[in-house]
């Protein structure tokens, strides 16, 4: 556990060698990325629980990505980190696309994660658009909202709730033409939580990047394939 700023932050570390940081998705905690950390135990790995995940502090106020960035500089600093691989998983892939546009970074891993804002929107969302329109439905398609959200969205706390919401609406194409190291996209070609077009659209931005598409993988492909994904790991760093 550290001290980051005002948050507990908790964290693990283990292994020698060239330092890789793996970054959680939304909802997660170090468990999930833990498998392919130990597939990668001839370097220094490093995994933390984001705050408001895992037994990581829940920030005060909602977050936007910019602020995880900002906190994951602030640990490899305390770790005396410097210009480290970063692997991340869907909203820790956010995180790093953002810290690597702005930071001296090695390598960079990217397992579904959409940087590229898209407008999706279900036919409950529709739904919900169109009854705010309708007089006295505004507060009723608020309750709704609730029960009729993402899962991930239902299940977090109402700062969390805030943090998901900016955190989802955050375009980072900016961020992805910064980034200078050399990145590999890792996606599930069944992805539907990042669908393989937003990897092909991000490989288009980034300056030294390059795509591996796993066939009949999800947004879980870096642990539906871990072998496999290990395999290309170690040949790319």
């Amino acid at each position: 556990m550290a001290k980051i700023g005002n948050l507990n932050l908790n964290y693990i570390q283990y292994g020698k060698g060239k330092d890789i940081v793996l970054l959680h998705g939304w909802g997660q905690n170090i468990a999930m990325m833990q498998p392919l950390g130990n597939e990668l135990s001839n370097c220094r790995i490093t995994i933390l629980d984001f705050p408001g995940f895992g037994e990581s502090e829940e920030p005060r106020e909602s977050w936007t990505v910019e602020d995880y960035s900002n906190l994951l500089n602030e640990l490899v600093t305390e770790l005396k980190i410097k210009n480290p691989i970063l692997i991340g998983h869907s909203f820790g892939g956010r995180v790093a696309i953002h810290y690597a546009s702005n930071h001296p970074v090695e390598k960079l891993v990217l397992f579904g994660s959409p940087c590229i804002r898209h407008e999706r929107k279900s036919m409950k969302e529709k739904t919900l658009k169109l009854a705010k329109k309708v007089p006295g439905m505004k507060k009723i398609s608020e309750i709704a909202k609730k029960y009729m959200g993402s899962t991930d969205y239902k299940n977090a706390s109402p700062i969390m709730r805030d943090t998901l919401v900016k955190v989802v609406n955050q375009d980072l194409s900016d961020c992805a033409k910064k980034i200078e190291c050399p990145t590999l996209l890792i996606w599930g070609t069944l992805d539907e939580a990042a669908p393989i077009e937003d990897a092909r659209e991000l490989e288009k931005l980034l300056k030294d990047g390059a795509l591996i598409e796993l066939a009949g993988c999800t947004h879980y492909a870096y642990l539906e394939a871990l072998p496999q994904v290990a395999s290309i790991l170690k040949n790319f760093i």
